[in-house]
């Protein structure tokens, strides 16, 4: 699944990888003590969210080229950093996915659902299909025209149609 944590993590770590090396590549013992520097960075603790690992490094690399008397590129690199981390990691998705969770009694409910549900939001696209002899279990992903969720209520209400639930769910994992 995409995260978009990650993805902007992914662009911040190019970027602070670009300032050490443009440090590194100024003076041979600079690049002797950045690698003995950076080999002695470890993390006790798990981090689970990739951003978090993208600002330890921006730190870490900022003291570096800091110390090693290189200030306009600090600056000037950690501006920069910080305006396209500003760009691209506050983005969030214009419309929130939703998860569609039906369980219907049989295929000719089924065909109503999905009648139903095209009429009622801008997109739906079936996730999963779990059939059984109890029923029909359908996992959509919708889009919502105006936030509005009532067709849920309304969905609930259709003829055999067991259960209707509805799930707020933006693709990331929390943990």
């Amino acid at each position: 699944m995409y995260s978009s944590g990650f993805g902007g993590t992914l662009i911040a770590l190019t970027m602070i990888t670009s300032m050490v090396i443009l440090a590194v590549t100024s003076k041979e013992v600079l690049s002797l003590g950045m690698v003995g520097a950076l080999s002695i960075v470890r993390f006790r603790t798990a981090i689970k969210e990739p951003m978090d690992i993208a600002f330890l490094f921006w730190a870490i690399a900022a003291g570096i080229v800091l110390a090693a008397g290189m200030i306009p590129l600090a600056v000037f690199g950690s501006l920069v950093i910080g305006l396209v981390m500003l760009a691209f990691v506050n983005r969030k998705p214009v419309h929130n996915p939703y998860i569609a969770v039906i369980s219907c009694q049989d295929h000719d409910a089924e065909v109503r659902v999905r009648e139903f549900l095209s009429g009622q939001v801008e997109k739906a696209v079936i996730k999963s299909k779990t059939a059984q002899s109890s029923g029909i279990e359908l996992n959509y992903e919708v889009r919502l025209k105006h936030d509005d969720t009532d067709f849920i209520t309304l969905l609930s209400e259709m003829d055999g149609v067991n259960s209707a639930v509805l799930v707020s769910y933006n693709g990331d994992y929390l943990g």
